[in-house]
């Protein structure tokens, strides 16, 4: 029902009826903070492990493999070089963000503030660190659905709603990690929820526009798809993994990025 639901649109807004999806979820996980004033560490790890599994194995099943067939097939290159290059420059991407976008991760002092020095209130620092992992999953999610466009064997309608269906899981516990955080430091619960929702915001944006680029210009889609990827492993290498070890929990978040990259890997072949 999902995928013929999905069937009847065109890609650009398949990526924009997923993308709101996965905002929808980050939404959902924030509302925790109605629940709950603080959460436990070791869950937290879980959560943020779980998100790293998440993303490795989308980057490989619904990204690189669908880059390197498609570079095999029609270009003059051979295989390697769209996915490479593309892959590092979705590294790229994401680092000069990192260094330029002041953020501050939360459970850390403002004087601990990354990117170029501001005046920005910590509110927003702490919903930019987050909005910054958000920006490669929905311009993955809008890639992928764009990607149908180019009719390749492994870019299937199955594998992008079940990218979106596993990005969407991994912001539940994303938006619990932002809200409930910054309702410890004193934000009211409706302050609260609206940062940790206000994070997953420019995931529809980068979607629709992830989704635009490869379908105006198909040349782009191996270097596209490999850039998502690119992109998403380097949060995971830089934030997610390093977090998610902070407190000396590196079994439970172990365990939590087994069970996301299992969750994600059967989506991707029992919907693929």
């Amino acid at each position: 029902m999902l995928i013929a639901f999905f069937s009847g649109l065109k890609p650009i807004y398949q990526a924009l009826v997923a993308t709101l999806f996965t905002w929808l979820l980050t939404a959902l996980g924030a509302t925790l903070v109605f629940f709950f004033k603080k959460i436990n560490r070791k869950v937290l790890d879980a959560m943020l492990g779980f998100a790293a599994g998440v993303m490795i194995a989308a980057s490989y099943w619904s990204l690189l493999a669908p880059a390197i067939e498609m570079a095999a097939n029609e270009s003059t290159l051979p295989a390697w070089v769209p996915a490479t290059s593309g892959f590092l420059l979705g590294g790229a991407f994401i680092w000069v963000i990192d260094k330029l976008l002041p953020h501050l991760h939360p459970g850390f002092p403002s004087s601990e503030a990354e990117g170029l020095s501001t005046s920005w209130r910590r509110s927003v620092l702490l919903v930019l660190a987050i909005t910054i992992h958000n920006i490669p999953e929905g311009l993955a999610v809008g890639v992928a659905f764009g990607a149908l466009s180019a009719d390749l064997p492994s870019a299937t309608l199955g594998g992008a709603v079940a990218l979106a269906l596993g990005i969407g899981i991994q912001n539940f516990p994303e938006g619990t990690a932002v809200s409930v955080p910054l309702r410890r430091e004193g934000f009211s619960r409706w302050r609260s929820f609206w940062y940790g929702q206000l994070s997953g915001v420019v995931e529809p944006v980068a979607g629709v526009l992830g989704a635009a680029a490869v379908i105006y210009m198909r040349p782009i889609l191996p270097y596209a798809l490999a850039f998502a990827a690119g992109a998403m492993i380097y949060v995971v290498v830089a934030e997610l993994i390093p977090e998610s070890q902070m407190e000396k929990h590196g079994d439970v978040a172990t365990m939590g990025a087994m069970v996301g990259f299992a969750v994600m890997m059967t989506l991707d072949v029992a919907l693929g």
